[in-house]
């Protein structure tokens, strides 16, 4: 498959949309667990990149070059911990895209193992630990399984999406061991935990602009 750098923008653009479709439903998961501002620090967050998109990014094309920017300008507005590791994986992704205008199935997989994995290392979370970790490494391994064995891209990265998905549900039925929710203790059990849920969104977004350049 071919994935453009406008089709990149594109899916930053549908993250954009879905965050403030989901912007109270994030908080109000979050109210249970944390804070409660996880939808309105993701609103912050993905509104900057839209500035971005509108601006300074309008014109480029280097793939490599627009996931970078995302991560650094979502960095720059958001400051709670949610910041660095969307940062993370967008930085780590971008590597994988630089000088590129199109992108092909072996460029997208590289992107995607990329920022799960630079979100894995940054948050040092484990599955189990509730957190956006549980949503992406079953994923990412569900990727890398159907990858291997297929060959496409596009065919792995739905499977993937269905795995996060009920990497996303488990998370009700865990107890929170990190961050804020963590002394919740057996209080946090029956929640899913925002940050796997926003993970889950992040990548729906991408499946659905991925379908749409399919069917173009």
């Amino acid at each position: 498959m071919s994935f453009s750098a406008k089709d990149l923008k594109a899916f930053l653009q549908r993250v954009v949309e879905t965050v403030e479709e989901n912007k109270d439903y994030l908080s109000e998961l979050d109210r249970k667990l944390g804070d409660g501002d996880h939808g309105v620090t993701m609103s912050i967050g993905w509104q900057a990149v839209l500035g971005k998109l509108n601006n300074e990014l309008k014109d480029e094309n280097d793939c490599g070059k627009i996931s970078i920017s995302a991560g650094r300008t979502f960095l720059s507005a958001v400051g709670s911990t949610v910041g660095p590791l969307y940062a993370t994986g967008f930085l780590r992704g971008g590597k994988e895209l630089q000088g590129k205008n199109e992108l092909t199935g072996e460029d997208l997989y590289n992107f995607w193992t990329a920022f799960i994995e630079g979100v894995k290392e940054r948050g040092q979370a484990e599955v189990g630990d509730k957190t956006m970790i549980d949503t992406l490494q079953p994923a990412l391994e569900t990727l890398k399984q159907e990858y291997a064995s297929s060959g496409s891209f596009a065919e792995a990265f739905s499977k993937a999406v269905a795995s996060s998905k009920e990497g996303m549900e488990s998370t009700k039925d865990l107890i929170s061991k990190k961050g804020r929710s963590s002394r919740l203790g057996e209080r946090s059990l029956g929640n899913q935990d925002p940050g796997a849920t926003s993970s889950h969104l992040i990548l729906k977004a991408f499946e659905s602009v991925m379908t749409s350049v399919q069917t173009a």
